[in-house]
């Protein structure tokens, strides 16, 4: 079988490499010509962990192709995987006109039956709207071709999604005909072997469990930090109270650490369009609108320690940050916590230096010069006057405490990820404040 993935970002390179190792003929699609060129040569355009050796390898024994054009491949091809972006309208809801796009185009093209897959994160109804754009275009051909619509939504974490493809914990499903399923079915075989579960539901269910999952797991990060910041009132320590809590199996421990709040393509994205597919539909989704409160609030919560541990008087002094992304193993900064302090540090005219392993060109193309870029950890706590550690990338983990004495103007700690030990740092008379766990009233 013959697959086509339209759309070579985030989610679209890695499902193609992905089915090309597991032996598919796939073809990746994407309007951008440099793109194309660059996946042609075996040069990835996302940074995730094993993707330049899945590119090299698929390409290589003949199974990945690259092109601009779905019409010249859409006779070869059974199934057609949309991968394209949905971002966020100025409302809050999914912009579908990339997914519709696609929907067209295969509804201008095609010859034969196609299935054609929504693998982008589109709220419930847009299967619908897929299959009516499609047919519209039959129409003004007045030809009467079968096809088929299904979701298929990506659970992939960036920095392992290769991992989280080649072994998930579920992959969910949802069609409306045997046909489409029994496609799916031979797509998903090897996995359905090697016991990862494959479940299938209807479309509408498919479509909304992506979002259901997601805002449960940003609930659990928002309901983490909220009671972090009450434990920094109470003298209690979060790191406890997730251990504690953890170990309930009707809990487990998952996505409760404490933190500077959530970012990334997927979490606010997906909240704030199922807040919207509620106020469409007449209801109020309460708590993911909290949980979109407390996130927006936490992102500031290394800022506010910063302003309170200096009394507001902020001008001129330097501030670093160890992290950009919004967290480890990628570069992306979409709704990082960084955006939000570099913005608030800037205000304060503060000066401001960065290091993180891989996010510093893309911080550059966002916020330009207002951040001075530096080579590793120690060239950025060089006459610092306060350390601010966002992102929680393994090297951060054993910096050498005290040549950051001896390098920073004040030895001043905010750990946004819960890195160190408080006693440690008391014991190297280091200023430290970090989320949910200074076990001390204020």
């Amino acid at each position: 079988m013959k697959i086509a993935i339209v759309g070579t970002g985030y989610v679209g390179l890695v499902t193609g490499t992905c089915l090309a190792e597991v032996g598919f003929d796939v073809t990746c699609v994407d309007i951008d010509e440099r793109k194309i060129e660059a996946l042609r040569t075996g040069k990835a355009t996302i940074y995730e962990p094993g993707i330049d050796d899945l590119l090299e390898r698929n390409i290589s024994k003949g199974r990945l192709h690259f092109t601009t054009s779905l019409a010249e491949v859409l006779d070869d091809v059974t199934v057609i995987f949309s991968a394209v972006g949905t971002p966020p309208d100025e409302d809050g809801s999914a912009d579908l006109q990339y997914v519709l796009n696609v929907a067209r185009e295969v509804g201008r093209n095609m010859h034969e039956y196609k299935l054609v897959v929504t693998k982008s994160t589109v709220p419930v109804g847009t299967a619908d709207k897929v299959r009516k754009a499609i047919r519209e275009e039959l129409e003004l051909r007045n030809a009467d071709i079968d096809f088929d619509v299904a979701s298929n939504p990506e659970f992939l974490k960036e920095g392992d999604a290769i991992a989280d493809f080649m072994r998930p914990d579920r992959i969910v499903v949802g069609t409306d005909s045997e046909k489409a399923q029994n496609l799916m079915a031979t797509i998903y075989k090897s996995f359905i072997q090697n016991g990862h579960p494959v479940i299938f539901t209807d479309i509408a269910s498919a479509e909304m469990t992506k979002y259901a999952a997601n805002a449960m797991l940003a609930t659990r990060i928002s309901f983490m930090n909220d009671l972090a910041n009450l434990c920094e009132m109470v003298g209690a320590d979060i790191n406890m109270i997730r251990k504690g809590i953890g170990s309930d199996t009707r809990i487990g421990s998952k996505f409760l650490n404490a933190g500077t709040g959530y970012g990334g393509s997927c979490f606010p994205k997906d909240v704030k369009a199922l807040i919207k597919t509620a106020d469409q539909n007449g209801y109020s989704l309460e708590i993911l609108k909290a949980v979109e409160r407390v996130n927006d609030k936490q992102k500031s919560v290394l800022f506010e320690k910063l302003h309170r541990y200096y009394s507001g008087e902020l001008v001129g002094k330097t501030v670093t940050l160890l992290g950009l992304a919004f967290k480890p193993n990628t570069d992306d900064m979409r709704e990082a916590p960084s955006l939000v302090l570099i913005d608030k540090l800037s205000e304060a005219n503060c000066r401001i230096k960065a290091y993180d392993p891989v996010a510093m060109e893309e911080c550059f193309r966002r916020v330009g010069n207002k951040v001075e870029y530096c080579d590793d950890i120690y060239s950025a706590l060089t006459n610092s006057d306060a350390l601010l550690l966002v992102t929680e990338w393994s090297e951060f983990r054993a910096i050498d405490m005290q040549k950051l004495k001896r390098l920073m103007r004040s030895a001043v700690i905010f750990d946004g990820r819960n890195q160190y030990d408080p006693a440690e740092m008391r014991q190297l008379d280091i200023h430290y404040e970090c989320i949910g766990r200074n076990g001390l009233k204020r």
